[in-house]
């Protein structure tokens, strides 16, 4: 649902890209662009990632399912949604589907999707997709992978709302979403 209006700004012309860093978690490329004005940036800095997924996932019995997990880059544990890095290839709702299973063992349900959103659509080229997943079921144990420690936790709607406004979910592609389920929806 993104508007277009007869004044809005006009995409940069994309002069050169450079790759100054290709790995699989940091890719960073410099590109130098042209604005209608006709100024030219020398050294804007994109940085490159898969598309992201999360998954709102509500049981049966109207619980969430919610991870917790050790963030290096705050060096903090802290409530948040299954979530992940789309495969190459993979589509979206299947890996989103992936996702859930493999981080917390739940499955099933009917799926739709929730939300779109970038984490910095300044400088990050990708979007996060989050789905809604309701009536899922524990139907196997966590296939995590080799770096990941995640404990699993089932809360009900009233304690998902109050961790989120008790600051205890920071991931803000996973309270978005979980915000605009909580406005749109009835807790019981």
């Amino acid at each position: 649902m993104n508007q277009h209006f007869d004044n809005d700004p006009e995409r940069w012309e994309l002069l050169e890209s450079i790759y100054l860093h290709r790995r699989p978690w940091l890719t960073i490329r410099q590109d130098r662009v042209r604005l209608k004005s006709g100024r030219t940036i020398d050294d804007f800095y994109v940085q490159e990632f898969p598309a992201w997924v999360n998954v709102l996932a509500i049981t049966e019995e109207r619980d969430a399912v919610l991870i917790r997990q050790y963030r290096h880059g705050l060096g903090e544990v802290s409530w948040e949604l299954p979530a992940g890095v789309l495969d190459e290839g993979e589509s979206i709702l299947d890996g989103a589907k992936r996702e859930l299973l493999e981080e917390t063992g739940y499955s099933g349900g009917v799926w739709t999707p929730l939300m779109e959103l970038s984490a910095n659509p300044a400088i990050q080229n990708n979007i996060c997709y989050t789905f809604l997943a309701e009536g899922v079921s524990l139907s196997s144990s966590q296939q995590l992978d080799a770096t990941e420690e995640i404990t699993v936790h089932l809360m009900s709607l009233d304690r998902l709302r109050e961790i989120v406004f008790e600051g205890g979910m920071i991931q803000a592609l996973h309270t978005a979403p979980i915000l605009k389920y909580l406005l749109q929806s009835p807790l019981t």
